[in-house]
């Protein structure tokens, strides 16, 4: 598998005239080596030459972390009196053209420029993105499995099998988490809870507001689960809850959201647009009166990171692709009073949207 993926992004340094790809930390080393850096001031880097064997750098006390691939890469270890950065250069060798991890911290980057003035340095995400954003069938169970364990905590938050009233957002969150973690998930990357007025804040940081009957909830919430391989595909799932019985002008911008959302996941087939699918909910959602209040993309394509390449956005005007897999998360916020978010993970395949969300997308009315 990682043999493959390196073979393949040698193809687009090849037509791009790319001598080398330089993988630090973020989300690009895991997928096209197996090793997940720690991001810290000790350098870590994939070393990819256009052609010739891959090197991975890391501290010596990194080392019995990495599991060695000899297909793919070879360790090269670096001691702490010596210097990384002249260690990275002497495997460079004489490129023109490289290509950098796009989270690289920017120290290095200015340390190899230093070494290596007579290099262009071009983004790596140039490269890479193509490959990571079109999931084969393997990583796309890999999302389905993180989000059906996503699902199963949604389905507990909208059945009133969690406690909810007197709680403090923070507190729901922690244990929105916690329940993540016990379905499987290794890493909780959000757990967005934004309670009435606070809803109204897409993204929202949880604190120490006590929830309250007569308001809703939105809970956002994602995280990482590893697969077979140990890389990690991510979960997004967004669902609203209001504790006991909700406001006419709410349920009226519910219906709406519901509606809108629902033709976006039907628009997201092969071949049409991200900002098609875009428009078709927001032209719902303007229409019924409540565009302003549609403040962000509908969309962000979603993998071994919980936002990358495609997103569903005015703007974009690329195809859908099969094994595209991204959000379809329409919203509407009125400030000072509540606000409403509905989120499904899909995928575009031959055969129509894969929707890999499936708790009900209905608003749950919870007696308060």
């Amino acid at each position: 598998m990682f043999s493959q993926r390196i073979d393949r992004v040698r193809g687009l340094m090849a037509e791009q005239q790319v001598d080398v790809l330089l993988l630090s930390v973020g989300a690009d080393l895991p997928y096209f080596c197996g090793y997940e850096a720690m991001p810290m001031e000790r350098l870590t880097m994939l070393v990819v030459p256009r052609d010739g064997d891959a090197r991975l750098i890391v501290p010596r006390l990194e080392a019995p972390r990495v599991v060695e691939r000899p297909d793919v890469f070879k360790v090269v270890a670096w001691d702490e009196t010596e210097d990384p950065i002249e260690l990275a250069r002497s495997l460079i060798g004489p490129a023109s053209v490289a290509a950098i991890g796009d989270h690289t911290w920017a120290g290095f980057l200015v340390d190899l420029m230093r070494v290596l003035p007579s290099v262009e340095f071009r983004r790596a995400s140039e490269l890479t993105s193509p490959i990571r954003q079109v999931k084969d069938a393997a990583e796309v169970e890999s999302l389905r499995a993180a989000a059906a364990a996503a699902d199963r905590v949604a389905v507990d938050l909208r059945s009133g099998n969690i406690e909810l009233v007197g709680k403090t957002e923070a507190e729901l969150s922690a244990e929105l988490g916690r329940r993540l973690l016990a379905e499987g998930h290794q890493r909780v990357n959000f757990a967005i809870v934004a309670a009435g007025e606070n809803a109204a804040s897409p993204h929202h940081e949880a604190g120490e507001r006590v929830i309250k009957p007569g308001e809703v909830v939105l809970c956002d919430i994602g995280g990482t689960m590893m697969d077979a391989n140990g890389v990690g595909y991510c979960s997004d799932i967004t669902r609203c809850v209001h504790l006991g019985e909700p406001p006419a002008d709410l349920v009226e911008a519910y219906d709406v959201l519901f509606e809108a959302q629902a033709a976006q996941v039907a628009a997201a087939v092969v071949g049409n647009s991200c900002e098609s699918v875009d428009r078709v909910g927001r032209a719902m959602i303007a229409e019924a009166g409540y565009g302003d209040y549609f403040i962000h993309r509908t969309g962000h394509g979603i993998g071994t990171e919980a936002h990358e390449d495609p997103y569903i956005v005015e703007g974009n005007t690329q195809e859908l692709r099969p094994g595209h897999a991204f959000s379809i998360e329409p919203g509407i916020y009125l400030p000072g009073k509540w606000g409403l978010r509905l989120e499904d993970i899909v995928v575009a395949a031959t055969d129509g949207p894969d929707n890999l969300t499936t708790t009900d997308h209905r608003l749950a009315v919870i007696d308060a």
